[in-house]
């Protein structure tokens, strides 16, 4: 309420009318320095006394490790990636930053992935090596050679990619959501999840 009587009145909002904690940001002018506001939390922090951030930090689920699996050599392993790379054009539209989906995308047939197939749509880094060589950042080539020698036992012949560059904790999650049954009905016991 009395941010919106402040707003009302032409006032500028600041952190103590906890517009921060709604997205909404607007310059003003503190009383103080933010380095002296800084050391004034510390200070308050280090002695035990109550203070308020300025900027509160999310808080992010804390999920246990699966147990490791008892044989590589003879589990079923998938590829996935946030590293954005797709068959080439795209076909699903991955947004480049902030993305809302994900793919799913055939390896039948597929020893490596080629520049003249596949292609990154990650906007969160300079793609340009890993459009000339996409194993880098989806390793098929290192997959099936392990899966020729043995040292895993099948790889799934579907990956799934999407971007993770600035997308959003609640979408990353659903994305997990839909695709973690997903490998599970396929009998999937381990998943090599790359990034950039």
């Amino acid at each position: 309420a009395r941010a919106v009587q402040k707003r009302m009145r032409g006032d500028p909002l600041g952190p103590d009318d906890g517009v921060l904690l709604k997205g909404i940001r607007e310059n003003y002018f503190a009383g103080e320095t933010g380095a002296r506001r800084a050391v004034e939390m510390l200070l308050a922090r280090v002695q035990g006394e109550s203070f308020t951030t300025e900027y509160p930090m999310p808080e992010f689920d804390r999920v246990p490790p699966a147990p490791p699996i008892e044989s590589a050599c003879s589990a079923v392993i998938a590829l996935v990636t946030s590293g954005g790379i797709v068959p080439k054009g795209n076909p699903d539209r991955i947004e480049s930053a902030n993305a809302s989906r994900y793919g799913a995308y055939s390896l039948a047939g597929l020893d490596r992935l080629d520049p003249a197939t596949h292609q990154s749509v990650h906007g969160g880094y300079d793609p340009t090596w890993a459009n000339a060589d996409p194993n880098r950042v989806l390793p098929l080539d290192a997959a099936r050679s392990f899966e020729r020698e043995g040292r895993i036992g099948r790889l799934l012949e579907t990956y799934y990619a999407t971007v993770g560059n600035a997308t959003a904790v609640d979408q990353a999650r659903r994305f997990g959501t839909e695709i973690a049954p997903l490998l599970v009905n396929e009998g999937v016991q381990a998943v090599v999840l790359t990034s950039t």
